[in-house]
């Protein structure tokens, strides 16, 4: 009888640490090649968490208005990748970075058209003097806070807005959701944000995250 209990203790606990490991977000293997955004991860939930972003600069593009989230991101990264190659008012080049994030707001148009914000992250050493370009202008975010979830493959049209609706389903009746809800209704957050990590020509090990970005300090600025 104490070896079955000691048998069913010892399964139970192997199922809550495979539970626990399960439910933690991977870091991207580009984070270990190429420079990444800290954070802080304040919370694990069941298929997302909370992190707490440090205060960072983004190159970021005007709106782009179109109804495929894949090809404005396509064409916001055309810009910052000429950016980054010297195209900008320094004619300095910059080392590449991720994720590229895409800030997704719908509008109100034809063709469900929405508005996209594609940025580039801006490198540590450029930070507190970043260079600007036509059509870009810099971000500077305090300390923000992000609900994320992540999902692999390549980003696509028609799966992007369900993974969207997945990470509010599970935030949904949180403290999380409200502080969510406050953002958006005060104008600081776009409905959600797609952050990429890899190279288009990467094919294996892609990982992808949906934000949900929300202030509970002092939110973001541009410049």
């Amino acid at each position: 009888m104490a070896a079955t209990l000691s048998k069913l203790k010892l399964s139970l606990l192997l199922s809550l640490l495979l539970t626990s490991v399960s439910s933690l977000a991977k870091v991207p293997l580009t984070c270990k090649r190429i420079e990444c955004p800290s954070y802080e991860v304040i919370h694990q939930g069941n298929g997302f968490e909370i992190r707490r972003y440090n205060s960072t600069a983004w190159a970021s593009t005007s709106p782009i208005q179109d109804i495929s989230l894949v090809q404005a991101t396509r064409t916001g990264f055309r810009r910052l990748f000429d950016y980054i190659q010297g195209k900008n008012n320094y004619k300095q080049k910059i080392e590449m970075t991720a994720p590229v994030i895409t800030e997704v707001s719908p509008i109100d148009g034809p063709f469900c058209e929405s508005s996209f914000v594609v940025s580039f992250f801006v490198p540590k050493k450029n930070q507190a003097n970043p260079p600007t370009a036509k059509d870009l202008h810099v971000q500077r975010w305090k300390p923000l806070y992000a609900a994320v979830r992540q999902f692999g493959g390549f980003v696509r049209d028609s799966t992007v807005g369900e993974e969207a609706a997945a990470l509010k389903a599970s935030i949904a009746g949180t403290k999380w959701s409200s502080a969510i809800e406050e953002s958006h209704r005060a104008g600081h957050a776009s409905v959600y944000t797609v952050a990429q990590y890899n190279d288009p020509l990467e094919y294996d090990n892609r990982v992808n995250e949906i934000w949900f970005l929300f202030d509970l300090e002092n939110g973001r600025q541009s410049s």
